[in-house]
């Protein structure tokens, strides 16, 4: 969801034009979707493969999944976290902790049915009792970032050992889709009991790893979890996650094995290719966007919005500051995906004339003069964005944002180059940055038309041939009527030793399962 205020900017490119549509299940296989190229296909005997993988990525802002303010973080916390439900590679929803899942006729509850014997990393039981005690922390928590993910909860009951039913306020067929993120991760409730505070850096969940040692800004060590439900497809005993490479040292990185893997920019791809690693290219749901505080002179004119939107060539901002790669966007989801509304292309076609014309009308004939607020100095989104700003008479200063400070707490700047990650349901997506207490909705404003949209949208199965279009009328409604400014779609490059294997294109969330290292 977010720009991490340390962490360089992230990538785009185009996405593929497959159909990445989610759809509920209630039966199935996580783990499955395309392989990479490196995939070898039979995996060899456990004396053959190596002990460890080391994976360039972001370290997480916290490891308590409750008060995680960063979508990024939602890859690292599954390493030692399980949702009540997974995604696949397409992310669709897929069994987790439950391995299956039956709606009442009128949709208004929703029973999970766990897999019996499961337990946390800690040894406490993971029953129903457990996963109700979890979801409802994440309702109640003082500092929750996932209740408004779960508005729509009523109650929680364990019903039985496997069996917890949401029993929902309104139809909602979005829930299984919610629990396979952050929101659906399930903490020990012996630890939360013990010190909540200690989460944010001594995690104890049922995913496949285990933290075991932690140092914040340089490393996170874990081993296999035995407890893990699919353990057989965890092939390395040890984990290491360090954040991702600087540019400078990613070659030399992956030369010395100091990384199996490691997440680039689109600046680095060809540098790694040309040293001869393979660089996977997996399609992405993340947007570049700008962030707006509508409350705050002079975005709280929507002709100024309308205004910097038509200033922005984004054509220019994928040719010239993201070498290439990427979509041009207006809306917070990419083609193909359920929610994209086709109707928004070139909803501001770019016109430094028209730009100048709508502030004109917005009551600044000669100009305005605004701050832009960046994750990194070193952005070259941002430089570009204050050129063509500034061309238009939209006078923009950069500045970099309070390293450490969430943005998304403080509201400090009114004007952000962001970008969102997604979130596992579409419905949860248009909250997070439209909702009156969505995280990214800075002004905390949202149009009274907006919620009627998204119940209608949630008002129908997944697989309803009526849902694609009430989703797409949701986005309409909300991009047309909010201030955020959609820029170009994102792609995630991750290069990798050859001797690594069994890696698969996931949309969303990065998982590890059947991936090997050879010795």
């Amino acid at each position: 969801m977010s720009l991490s205020a340390k962490k360089t900017v992230k990538v785009a490119a185009i996405l593929a034009a497959a159909t990445l549509g989610l759809t509920g299940c209630a039966a199935g296989t996580a783990g499955a979707g395309q392989q990479s190229s490196d995939a070898s296909g039979a995996i060899p005997a456990a004396s053959q493969r190596g002990d460890t993988l080391t994976w360039g990525w972001s370290l997480p802002s916290t490891w308590d999944p409750v008060t995680s303010a960063v979508g990024n973080d939602v890859s690292a916390l599954s390493l030692v976290y399980e949702g009540v439900t997974e995604e696949d590679a397409k992310g669709n929803a897929v069994p987790g902790l439950a391995k299956s899942w039956t709606y009442a006729k009128d949709g208004k509850s929703v029973t999970f049915h766990l897999r019996s014997g499961l337990t946390f990393s800690d040894g406490t039981k993971l029953d129903a009792a457990a996963v109700k005690a979890s979801l409802e922390r994440g309702i109640t928590e003082k500092d929750s970032t996932v209740a408004a993910q779960l508005v729509d909860v009523q109650s929680i009951s364990a019903d039985s050992s496997t069996d917890v039913t949401l029993h929902l306020t309104q139809v909602d067929y979005q829930i299984p889709l919610l629990l396979s993120g952050k929101t659906g991760q399930i903490v020990s409730p012996t630890a939360a009991a013990d010190d909540v505070s200690k989460l944010a850096t001594q995690p104890v969940g049922a995913g496949p790893f285990v933290l075991k040692s932690y140092v914040p800004g340089s490393q996170a060590t874990l081993v296999k979890n035995p407890k893990f439900w699919d353990a057989d497809k965890i092939l390395v005993k040890n984990f290491i996650l360090k954040p991702t490479p600087d540019p400078s040292v990613a070659v030399a990185g992956l030369q010395s094995d100091q990384f199996n893997i490691a997440d680039l920019t689109s600046s680095q791809v060809s540098a790694v290719k040309a040293a001869g690693f393979p660089v996977e290219t997996t399609n992405v749901l993340p947007v570049r966007v700008l962030d707006v505080n509508k409350t705050v002179k002079p975005f709280d004119n929507p002709k100024v919005i309308q205004a910097i939107s038509t200033a922005i060539d984004r054509d220019a901002l994928v040719k010239t500051a993201n070498f290439g790669f990427g979509q041009p966007d207006w809306q917070p989801f990419p083609k193909g995906y359920v929610a994209y509304n086709s109707s928004l292309d070139n909803l501001y076609p770019h016109s430094v004339s028209k730009a100048k014309k709508l502030l004109t009308e917005a009551g600044y004939p000669h100009g305005v003069s605004i701050q832009l607020a960046l994750g990194a100095a070193e952005d070259p989104v941002g430089e570009l964005l204050q050129q063509q700003l500034n061309a238009a008479g939209i006078h923009t200063t950069l500045v970099v944002q309070t390293p450490g400070a969430n943005n998304y707490i403080t509201r400090k700047y009114p004007f952000v180059l962001d970008q969102f990650n997604a979130r596992q349901s579409p419905v949860q997506a248009l909250q997070v940055l439209f909702g009156a207490q969505g995280l990214m909705n800075l002004g905390k404003t949202t149009p009274p038309s907006l919620a009627p949209a998204v119940s209608k949208a949630n008002g129908y199965s997944l697989t309803d041939p009526a849902y694609p279009a009430a989703i797409q009328a949701a986005t309409k409604e909300a991009v047309t009527n909010m201030p955020n400014v959609f820029l170009f779609t994102v792609t995630r490059f991750e290069a990798h030793s050859p001797k690594v294997h069994g890696l698969q294109h996931w949309v969303d969330i990065q998982r590890f399962e059947n991936v090997w290292v050879e010795k």
